[in-house]
């Protein structure tokens, strides 16, 4: 997994997983990138530092401030991320995880072959 930061022609900066570098690509060339902030299908890589990890033993130097040219998050969308992690918190209470087992039993309630549930797990590009 690769992690990439990326910023749209409005100007949100926001992270994203990718499996390597040519996934970012194929994505991106197939325009299935939006920022989640506005929506904009306009996204590209943004600016970023490497994540170059430092020893254990050592500690940020005071005075040192992380700022973001990205524009603050609004009143509006700050209650609405709230609002989505408190729907996303009631629907896993209310689902049952079944891990690796995931696209498989979502495939066999769409095709019938079991009844609906609401289910969460994993997935992979398998």
């Amino acid at each position: 997994m690769i992690v990439f930061d990326l910023k749209c022609t409005t100007g949100h900066v926001f992270e994203a997983w990718f499996a390597s570098s040519e996934a970012f690509k194929d994505q991106k060339a197939r325009n299935l990138l939006s920022c989640p902030m506005c929506g904009a299908s306009e996204v590209d890589k943004a600016v970023m530092a490497p994540n170059v990890p430092t020893k254990g033993n050592q500690r940020p130097e005071a005075g040192m401030n992380m700022v973001s040219d990205a524009p603050a998050a609004s009143a509006e969308m700050k209650a609405m991320m709230t609002k989505i992690a408190a729907a996303q918190a009631e629907i896993i209470k209310n689902s049952q995880w079944v891990g690796r087992d995931f696209a498989q039993k979502a495939r066999a309630m769409d095709a019938g072959e079991m009844d609906h549930a609401l289910i969460h797990g994993q997935t992979s590009a398998d």
